[in-house]
C-alpha cells in the first residue's frame, strides 16, 4: 500500500485521499444550536479537588430559584432511569420543569415545542446532560420533553417543578404524548 503525499503552500506535507473519500468529507458542525422559546440552559459551576467535587444545584430564595427568578419551585423530586430505557413524553399545560443531570451520569434529553402560537412551534431540541457537564435545563410548559439514557448502567435526573403532583386525573398537570410521537429515528444515536 502506498499513501500520496503533496506539500502545501507552507511547506508541510499533507496527505492526499482517495476521489471516493476526498467526494465524501464533511465537516462536524460544533456551533451552538436554536433553542426552543422558553428554554434555557444555565451552566453551573463545579468544584473539584483531591477528595471529590461539589456543584451548587441551586439557591432558593422565598421559594425563587435564584439562577431561574420567574421560577417559584413547589417540589423537588429525583428519578432514577435503567440501562437503555426511554421515558416520554411528557408535557405539561401549567407547569415548569428545571432538570439537572450528575456529571457522571448521561442522558438524551428531546424537547419539541408544542404551542401552537410559540415563535419556535414545531421546533425540536436534542440535548446530552451530565457526561461531565453540570448544568440546569428549563423547560417551559407546552413543550413536550423525553430521554434515553444511553448508557450500559443506571442514570439519575434530579428536577425541580413549578407545581405539586396531584395522582388525581382531573387535577394532574402532567400529561402524556406516546415515546414514537414524533418519530422513533429520533432515539437513534447517529451513525458517524
Amino acid at each position: 500500500m502506498q499513501l500520496s503525499y503533496q506539500s502545501n503552500n507552507e511547506g508541510s506535507i499533507s496527505m492526499k485521499l482517495t476521489d471516493d473519500a476526498q467526494s465524501s468529507l464533511y465537516v462536524q458542525d460544533y456551533s451552538t444550536k436554536p433553542i426552543i422559546d422558553g428554554v434555557k440552559i444555565i451552566n453551573l459551576q463545579r468544584f473539584n479537588d483531591e477528595g471529590g467535587s461539589l456543584t451548587e444545584i441551586g439557591r432558593l430564595t422565598a421559594g425563587i430559584l435564584d439562577a431561574e427568578e420567574s421560577f417559584t419551585v413547589a417540589q423537588i423530586n429525583y428519578s432514577e432511569m435503567d440501562a437503555g430505557m426511554i421515558k416520554a413524553f411528557h408535557i405539561h399545560e401549567k407547569q415548569s420543569d428545571i432538570w439537572y443531570v450528575p456529571p457522571t451520569d448521561k442522558l438524551i434529553l428531546i424537547l419539541a415545542d408544542q404551542r401552537s402560537e410559540s415563535v419556535t412551534a414545531g421546533k425540536k431540541m436534542k440535548l446530552v446532560l451530565g457526561d461531565c457537564k453540570s448544568q440546569l435545563v428549563v423547560i417551559p410548559p407546552g413543550v413536550a420533553h423525553g430521554c434515553k439514557n444511553s448508557t450500559s448502567k443506571r442514570s439519575r435526573i434530579i428536577y425541580f417543578v413549578s407545581q405539586k403532583f396531584s395522582s388525581d386525573v382531573s387535577e394532574c398537570d402532567e400529561k402524556r404524548l406516546p415515546w414514537d410521537f414524533f418519530g422513533s429515528e429520533i432515539w437513534e444515536t447517529p451513525k458517524e
